[in-house]
């Protein structure tokens, strides 16, 4: 028993490590890897979600599909597993390489559920572990049904501010617009940003307006994020990297293509990524949870795949690169 978790924390310290390298590569070439999707060709603006269930990737697992999106030239943000494929009547082509996502699950040891039956009380949370699947564009795969297969339209021209400003709206906040910088009050709770024709290419207003609003859903009487870090420290880096990460989720969701950001919190993210190699999964998935808390005021809002949650089928793949044998 001993040997088969030791042999779970190697495999998961290497999936860090796998995820991490792979981030900082992206960094230390000048690139934003959430950010990167919109200089895709192909790809339209959006969030990566399962095929099947419709359900949105969340978490490090965005960061990972939308790699795969732009690296392999995929046009559409659907995915699904190899058994997916086979139930809806298809099946991947030979020769495709899947695509690795992971989700924790918890452990609840034998012991412990008898001692909780004993002494009439509920179960402890468990043990959370690192577990991985595969998936594949349905762009890798054939016969699948039409409806399966077409990707989102791109958002009309035109709709994208108005979708922004209602989301604003309706999350309470107190929301401000003037002056010459954007910040979040954590004292006072307010969020202010500087006029949309303040900005050399407007479209960034919205990437800061989120970035900001991303601070504030981690406030004290939300998710109650630590935003107690000095200008400059770790974890005043970290909360940066929470809110920039946000505000990329956020923007893809509802379409919006801001420019990538200047590199003026490059230099922290790397130096916080490289010496923690579960930094940046902690960031994303903070990051995941303040976008669906934000995404969650819209009338219409997507329930948004969480990391906690199984996929329907974990057991199609353990590896993070898996080719299907010629």
């Amino acid at each position: 028993m001993a040997h088969a978790r030791h042999r779970s924390a190697g495999e998961r310290a290497n999936l860090y490590k796998q995820i991490t390298n792979r981030v900082i590569a992206e960094l230390e070439a000048g690139r934003v890897p959430w950010v990167q999707p919109w200089g895709s060709p192909r790809a339209c603006i959006g969030m990566p979600y399962n095929a099947v269930s419709e359900r949105r990737y969340s978490g490090i697992n965005i960061l990972t599909l939308w790699d795969a999106i732009v690296s392999r030239g995929f046009a559409s943000h659907a995915f699904l597993t190899f058994r997916q494929a086979l139930a809806l009547g298809g099946h991947v082509r030979r020769g495709e390489r899947g695509i690795g996502v992971i989700y924790t699950r918890r452990f609840i040891p034998k012991e412990e559920r008898h001692r909780a039956d004993v002494e009439g009380r509920e179960l402890s949370s468990g043990i959370a572990f690192l577990k991985s699947f595969t998936v594949f564009s349905v762009e890798q795969c054939e016969d699948l049904p039409v409806h399966i297969c077409e990707p989102p339209p791109p958002i009309p021209e035109g709709l994208i501010s108005p979708q922004a400003e209602a989301l604003i709206e309706a999350t309470g906040a107190d929301f401000r617009i003037g002056g010459p910088s954007a910040f979040y009050s954590p004292r006072q709770d307010y969020v202010q940003v500087p006029r949309p024709d303040d900005f050399h290419d407007p479209v960034n207003w919205h990437r800061t307006a989120f970035h900001e609003l991303g601070h504030w859903a981690g406030g004290s009487s939300r998710l109650n994020r630590d935003q107690t870090g000095a200008f400059g420290s770790v974890a005043y880096g970290k909360e940066e990297l929470v809110a920039e990460l946000t505000g990329a989720f956020v923007c893809a969701a509802l379409g919006i293509t801001p420019t990538v950001r200047h590199a003026d919190y490059l230099g922290s993210w790397l130096e916080i990524i490289r010496e923690d190699n579960r930094a940046i999964l902690r960031a994303a998935s903070a990051a995941s949870k303040a976008a669906d808390y934000l995404l969650a005021f819209r009338p219409d809002a997507a329930v948004a795949a969480n990391d906690d949650d199984p996929d329907p089928d974990p057991d199609c793949g353990m590896a993070l690169e898996r080719r299907i044998a010629a």
